[in-house]
């Protein structure tokens, strides 16, 4: 089972994720909502396509952009659509 945690929190569990370039990619429903804001935060992989964003909040503190996911993948990157991964302090173990 793979674990997302952030400030003592599990955020994400799931023994179904996919790895790509190193990052674990949890099913959405795997994921908490009630700790995810939308962000309005893009980034563009030339493989994968544009990433979009979301804020993470747990027991009143914010983490920016600390989860992504790609809405509409690339063909290449097909087995990460309505996935999401994370960073920026982000704990998978």
């Amino acid at each position: 089972m793979v674990k997302a945690t952030w400030n003592g929190a599990v955020i994400a569990e799931s023994d179904a994720t996919v790895v790509v370039e190193g990052n674990h990619y949890f099913p959405r429903d795997a994921v908490d909502p009630a700790v995810l804001t939308d962000s309005a935060s893009t980034t563009h992989c030339p493989w994968k396509g544009t990433a979009h964003y979301h804020s993470i909040t747990v027991d009143g503190a914010t983490n920016p952009d600390a989860a992504w996911y790609y809405p509409e993948p690339k063909p290449a990157a097909a087995e990460i659509k309505g996935r999401i991964a994370f960073w920026r302090g982000v704990v998978v173990s």
